[in-house]
């Protein structure tokens, strides 16, 4: 817009105020910020809920730390350079996590696209203008993948135009490695059920001087794992910033060897003309995922730990003791590492199905979210809980079941 165009549209916005006192609109008082607190999400009719499932995209994952939203509050009042920002930002977590270099992308989702564009492109201005057209570029267009590796989410990496290669053993490997290959990519929260595990992935990638990645979107905790991968070798790392880091939901952190971030950025915004440009992180949400970070790494997880573990007993001890109910606690290994309470029923001695279960737990006041599984089975997480919460869902969940018990 130009400067006279600019003048005269702002002269047909309405003033606020007296004359003496006129505020632009994008101005605000003292008065207005002191206004009383309103609860948006009865205003607007939102159910909301305890959540005994975890950090699930569709619930909207996790919660943020009050450091963090202070962090994104103290941001919105200033301009700064986006990119200055990042520069910045991504030093301080490139050393938190012992990677070469950092960025703060818009979730896990977009780190693995922008990952795979940085080494499509290199730092070729008009390859990265070009994708998702490989054709003709002389920019390489396959990722090889395990077949238990390639599931929905690894649609980030063919948003850049790479078709995905499936593999299942270092001879299918072998084979699929030619002069298209781009990236070899892993995907940590399956490693069981793949037949080439890191290390392996990581020695066939560097004999064939393919690049290696790695998606861990959810993997943290154990805290170890935001550098583990780094150190061990992956080109790139990418993992929310939303889950367990409990920074802004739509935030993420791609990970790994300088080059390749530096050429991912020119695929992000404040660029146009890109595919990684609907990928936008605002200052906030950049500045939020710092200090989410900065609290994580600070926290007492031994302590932590331990909380989640007693919130499990509470719900656990509330419910074992009703006839043809059986508990069982069990931590997941790769992925969402923390205490899960699975709670399993005799449907002869328990009336009621797991969709039943769900339903009347989710419409109780307060409303209750569970994870359901197959038929009389329903798993549960405390990590995402406030505290005190246990007791009411151990409180709810003792009634449904011991209401339908013979």
């Amino acid at each position: 817009m130009k400067r006279r165009d600019l003048l005269r549209n702002l002269s047909l916005v309405p003033f606020v105020g007296t004359v003496a006192g006129t505020l632009l609109p994008f101005e605000s008082t003292n008065a207005a910020s002191k206004s009383k607190k309103r609860n948006l999400f009865k205003e607007l009719g939102v159910r909301t809920f305890i959540n005994a499932a975890g950090t699930y995209t569709f619930m909207t994952g996790s919660l943020m730390q009050d450091e963090v939203v202070d962090a994104i509050r103290s941001t919105s009042h200033e301009f700064c350079l986006l990119d200055e920002l990042q520069d910045k930002v991504g030093e301080k977590i490139a050393a938190m996590t012992k990677a070469e270099a950092a960025v703060v992308t818009s979730g896990a989702f977009s780190a693995m696209t922008l990952g795979l564009a940085g080494i499509l492109t290199g730092m070729d201005e008009k390859k990265v203008e070009a994708l998702p057209h490989l054709e003709g570029t002389g920019m390489k267009s396959e990722v090889i993948c395990q077949k238990a590796h390639d599931i929905g989410y690894n649609h980030a990496l063919t948003n850049t135009g790479c078709k995905i290669v499936q593999v299942e053993t270092a001879a299918d490997v072998e084979k699929a490695i030619n002069e298209k290959t781009a990236l070899m990519h892993f995907l940590n929260i399956e490693a069981d059920k793949g037949k080439i595990m890191h290390e392996e992935w990581i020695a066939l990638g560097k004999k064939h001087n393919i690049p290696t990645s790695i998606d861990i979107a959810a993997d943290v905790p154990p805290i170890s794992n935001l550098w583990k991968f780094n150190e061990m070798g992956f080109h790139w790392v990418a993992i929310s910033g939303g889950k367990a880091l409990r920074g802004p939901q739509s935030a993420g952190l791609l990970m790994g060897k300088k080059d390749i971030i530096a050429a991912a950025r020119l695929s992000m915004p404040p660029r146009g003309s890109t595919i990684g440009r609907g990928m936008k992180v605002n200052k906030e949400e950049i500045v939020g995922m710092y200090v989410a970070l900065e609290h994580y790494l600070a926290y007492d997880h031994d302590k932590e730990r331990k909380e989640w573990e007693a919130r499990i007993a509470t719900i656990e001890n509330a419910v074992r003791s009703i006839n043809g109910i059986t508990t069982e606690v069990k931590v997941p290994q790769l992925g969402n590492v923390t205490p899960t309470l699975h709670v399993t029923w005799d449907p002869v001695k328990v009336k009621i199905t797991t969709k039943q279960l769900q339903e009347n737990l989710r419409n109780g006041d307060p409303s209750i979210e569970i994870v359901g599984n197959e038929d009389n089975h329903i798993s549960m997480t405390a990590w995402v809980m406030k505290s005190g919460e246990e007791k009411i869902v151990a409180r709810r969940l003792k009634e449904e079941l011991a209401k339908v018990s013979v």
